[in-house]
């Protein structure tokens, strides 16, 4: 009974986000289902210490990193810098390159730290012009932002200041750049083999005559600037600062620092390996913040505003993601979840590709990227650890195996990102999720294979 409850609370967390239930409710309630299934274990003190205390403790490590980049994501965008790097782009590449473009777009941005929902309103209504002066087919303007959005930039280039690079940190030891050669070969095979993707896809489209296609007019197309925008240099000065001061520190400026004093219990009896990468991310963010703010203060209409907006904007994505963090505490509690944890672990004596099948199954179950990786590790991340350790493997190829791994399943129909970007581009699953399904799954899954065969033969 215990595995039943476990595998229907996983399906109705799958369904019912999918059908728009906030996981802020769905979570505590089917960890409490599954408790149920299990028999004899008591629900409150399930919920009070078990489920609160794992969404406090991944508050207090990443809070901050969500609440900065909303923040700066949101000044970048009122700034008008997020459009002007855009605009930069498409005009550089023209529009025989209108793909490509898209895709170097959105990934700068990302890699500076900018929200991929921040990205996809200010490079939608660039690239929807775009797509169209090319006749290049609209259904395929959601994989492209979909590619420079939540791919390479997200799961694999070293440093980005995403949070999937930042969740396995603490689990790892190990810094935003971990395994650098790895994580950009990965990310160059996304972002090479996709653009050849749509590209081909725009090819054969063109060829069997067909263009950009009649499509009615979204909120997002009336997006356009009412102020000046900066330009390039000061737009993409704020992105490139995040970059090389989350390197700065990382490397430099923290292990030149006496830490000595964090092994006090009073500042949690840590070692700075537990926190420096969390740390490097914080200081880069907020330095970037001010550089942006000071860059373009006569550009905003009310910066304080832009400030406040982004602080909220931030509360629902850590909420959500914490949530799912204690539901995973919860199901790794209940006796039965020894079965499965035994199951992934037996798939192969490998933790490299352990972590990789847990973290894909569980990020397309949520639905989730940070979800996923975070359940996975808050439930086996100890015993990836250990098996790592005993097996020779470098912990930094632990981190990027499941920052990788969670974004490959996370991006099948119900995540939130691919739901969203139909929405801004008026499309249809049926008109486009067949090329978001390549570029957003397929690619990143395949690259995420090759590195764990190549992890696997350089350390045997």
């Amino acid at each position: 009974m215990g595995l039943i409850g476990i595998f229907l609370s996983l399906g109705l967390l799958m369904y019912l986000a999918y059908r728009g239930i906030n996981v802020l409710i769905l979570a505590p309630l089917l960890a409490l289902l599954a408790t149920l299934f299990a028999g004899g274990l008591p629900l409150l003190a399930t919920y009070t210490q078990v489920f609160m205390p794992a969404l406090g403790n991944y508050l207090i490590q990443f809070f901050p990193l969500f609440l900065l980049g909303a923040i700066f994501g949101k000044l970048m965008a009122d700034s008008g810098s997020a459009r002007a790097i855009a605009e930069w782009f498409t005009d550089k590449m023209g529009a025989g390159q209108a793909i490509a473009a898209v895709v170097l777009a959105c990934g700068v941005l990302t890699y500076g730290g900018v929200s991929l929902f921040v990205v996809a309103f200010a490079v939608y209504p660039i690239a929807n012009a775009l797509f169209r002066r090319s006749d290049t087919p609209k259904r395929l303007l959601p994989a492209a932002l979909a590619l420079g959005s939540f791919t390479f930039t997200m799961t694999a280039f070293p440093g980005t200041p995403a949070i999937q690079n930042a969740i396995p940190m603490p689990y790892f030891n190990t810094t935003p750049f971990a395994a650098p050669v790895y994580g950009t070969l990965a990310g160059l095979g996304m972002m090479v083999f996709g653009i050849l993707w749509l590209n081909r896809r725009r090819a054969r489209a063109q060829a069997g005559g067909e263009g950009y296609g009649e499509h009615p007019a979204t909120d997002a197309d009336a997006d356009t600037p009412d102020r000046a925008m900066p330009g390039i240099l000061v737009a993409i000065l704020p992105v490139v600062t995040v970059i090389a001061l989350n390197a700065l520190f990382t490397y430099v400026i923290i292990p030149a620092m006496d830490t000595g004093y964090l092994s006090q219990g009073e500042y949690g009896g840590v070692a700075i390996g537990d926190v420096r990468g969390i740390w490097a991310i914080t200081a880069s963010l907020v330095v970037s913040i001010v550089l942006c703010a000071a860059l373009n203060w006569a550009r905003f209409k009310d910066m304080l505003d832009s400030v406040n907006k982004g602080t909220m904007g931030s509360l629902l994505p850590v909420f959500n993601t914490a949530s799912e963090v204690g539901y995973g505490a919860v199901i790794a509690s209940l006796p039965a979840f020894a079965v499965i944890r035994d199951a992934v672990l037996g798939i192969s004596p490998n933790p490299l590709i352990s972590a990789a099948v847990a973290t894909n199954v569980l990020a397309g179950i949520t639905g989730s990227a940070s979800g996923g990786m975070s359940i996975a590790l808050e439930t086996l991340g100890g015993t990836f650890m250990e098996r790592a350790q005993a097996a020779g493997i470098d912990p930094e190829i632990m981190h990027r195996v499941v920052a990788l791994s969670s974004g490959g399943f996370d991006a099948l129909p119900h995540n939130g990102a691919v739901i969203t970007l139909l929405a801004i581009t008026g499309l249809t699953h049926k008109q486009s999720y067949g090329d978001i399904f390549v570029v957003a799954v397929l690619i990143p899954f395949t690259m995420t294979v090759l590195m764990v065969l190549g992890a696997s033969l350089m350390a045997g």
